[in-house]
């Protein structure tokens, strides 16, 4: 299930926290509870992508893009995502999630997100992100203006620019060339 209480407590933490611009970094500080562990008895990838949902939704807060959004009928979406994986995270451990935009070309944002424990990184996630309306993709340009940023989007990073290479090589519709296939 969603963790909707989550969902509630870091927008009204958020709400009234100092602003950001649009390029600045949100932190906030979590704990890894019972029912976001796997099997394994550690924080469950999927979950993990959801957290940092809520990492996002503090960012979107305080740059102010909630408002501008609700006032122009925006939605925003992930468009695609790389998650590195490197330390555990178990139940109880205490941690705090950063996010930032990183920047932006004519169609995405692209952002960056990371869990911490104990002064070391645990995972590392890469989004790219849309905002759109009823007709589809706003241009980048015109949503950063409307939230605050004066300028250009900075250079792109040049691993962040060659996953941006990668993902346009990749095929779509996924899955299409002929394969052996053995039912179970």
């Amino acid at each position: 299930m969603y963790p909707f209480f989550r969902l509630a407590r870091e927008s009204f933490r958020n709400r009234k926290a100092d602003p950001l611009p649009l390029l600045g970094t949100h932190e906030a500080d979590h704990i890894c509870w019972p029912w976001d562990i796997d099997p394994w008895m550690e924080l469950n990838n999927g979950r993990a992508l959801t957290l940092y949902d809520m990492g996002r939704v503090g960012l979107f807060l305080r740059v102010g893009a909630v408002a501008v959004m609700q006032e122009n009928r925006w939605a925003g979406t992930v468009a695609g995502s790389s998650v590195r994986y490197r330390r555990r995270v178990r139940a109880f451990d205490r941690y705090r999630l950063r996010s930032r935009m990183i920047g932006w070309d004519k169609r995405f944002f692209y952002a960056e997100q990371s869990m911490w424990r104990k002064g070391d990184c645990t995972s590392h996630g890469l989004l790219r992100m849309a905002i759109t309306d009823r007709n589809g993709l706003v241009e980048t340009a015109r949503v950063a203006v409307a939230f605050g940023h004066d300028g250009e989007s900075p250079t792109l990073p040049h691993w962040v620019r060659a996953w941006i290479e990668a993902e346009d090589k990749r095929p779509w519709p996924p899955m299409q060339e002929q394969r052996t296939v053995i039912a179970a």
